[in-house]
């Protein structure tokens, strides 16, 4: 079992949006649900939620590998989300608008349920009896049998909770069954603000299934979205380039702890991403480069930005551009400055964290 606490900064909403921004990981580097309770109290400076112990001993059972996102100045109930990290991000785990306790329990539940309907006829009381007390309360064995609900996926979103990939599948499983009008429904259900706020995820995929449908306009407008959030979280490249070795590298390297696809020396195509979707070429780039410059920062002052909002705002550039250029070792040590800028010292030591 892996387990890794990953730090991020979080940009303050205005009073439409909720827009949050991603950190370079730090990791725990122990094995011991003490040791983990210590550093999240320690070096992340919060505190660590209920049944993390109980969490802890599921994933060791179960072989996972499982991270949990430090938010900074994050709203009440999203100061550490249960995320993974994929190829191309972040990838949330669980409804992150939540208690943080509730997360966990909802994490739990779902590993639960998916270990018992996978293994109706084998006995699968190791990972039951890790769960503990924790797992009896949420969970009893056999009930996705009692309960003839004969699809997973269904069970899971009407007994445990909303899980991004679970209402990717259902959307899906709508457009084999050639039944648009649902599929399209519930893609647009999986953008509401208050399910996934932060991530850009679910904008990425509603560009996707609007592009299938030949919206195309559309389509344009979500990736437009999509993209207004952390590139870290839209589940996918930013951009169709060519993607090096040293790219994986990067983020093998930048995100300790997690396994990506090994590719040996090879080159990958990704075949979609969400800039071409967006009808975006290099301009946001340029510009986000431009912003991060010296100059940037001066003209941000003279249109009466706060000095702290522009420390924060170039923190943020900074990743974006570290996510699609491979260069947060290059950034590390502006990034921790710009959080100390922002008067957030015990973020940037987190970040700045080695064991």
């Amino acid at each position: 079992m892996k387990m890794g606490l990953m730090g991020a900064m979080h940009r303050p909403p205005c009073s439409t949006a909720l827009s949050l921004r991603h950190v370079r990981a730090s990791v725990i580097r122990c094995s011991s649900s003490s040791g983990h309770v210590s550093f999240i109290k320690d070096v992340a400076a919060t505190n660590p939620p209920a049944h993390l112990d109980h969490l802890l001993k599921v994933l060791q059972t179960r072989g996972a590998v499982t991270a949990l996102l430090r938010w900074p100045t994050a709203p009440p109930g999203m100061e550490m989300p249960v995320v993974e990290v994929r190829k191309h991000g972040v990838w949330l785990l669980a409804k992150n608008f939540l208690a943080f306790a509730t997360q966990i329990d909802q994490y739990i539940h779902r590993i639960l349920v998916e270990e018992d309907a996978n293994h109706l006829e084998e006995s699968n009381s190791e990972l039951f009896h890790a769960s503990s007390e924790a797992g009896k309360k949420l969970y009893r064995r056999g009930d996705f049998a009692v309960s003839q609900i004969t699809n997973l996926d269904s069970y899971l979103l009407k007994k445990v909770g909303l899980f991004p990939d679970v209402l990717e599948r259902k959307v899906m499983r709508h457009f084999d069954e050639g039944d648009h009008v649902s599929a399209m429904v519930t893609g647009e259900f999986y953008t509401k603000k208050d399910l996934f706020p932060g991530f850009g995820r679910p904008f990425v995929f509603s560009a996707e299934i609007l592009l299938k449908v030949g919206r195309t306009s559309e389509a344009k407008d979500a990736a437009r979205v999509a993209l207004k959030s952390p590139w870290w979280t839209l589940g996918c490249l930013y951009e169709a380039r060519v993607i090096s070795l040293s790219l994986f590298n990067f983020l093998s390297n930048s995100i300790h702890y997690f396994l990506l696809p090994s590719i040996g020396d090879s080159i990958v195509y990704p075949d979609q991403d969400v800039a071409t979707i967006a009808q975006w070429e290099d301009e946001q780039i340029e510009y986000i480069k431009e912003k991060v410059t010296e100059e940037g920062r001066r003209e941000d002052l003279k249109k009466g930005k706060a000095p702290a909002q522009i420390a924060l705002d170039e923190a943020a550039f900074l990743l974006d551009l570290a996510s699609i250029e491979g260069t947060w070792v290059d950034s590390l040590e502006r990034i921790a400055e710009c959080y100390k800028e922002a008067g957030l010292d015990e973020i940037a030591k987190f970040i700045l964290y080695r064991d």
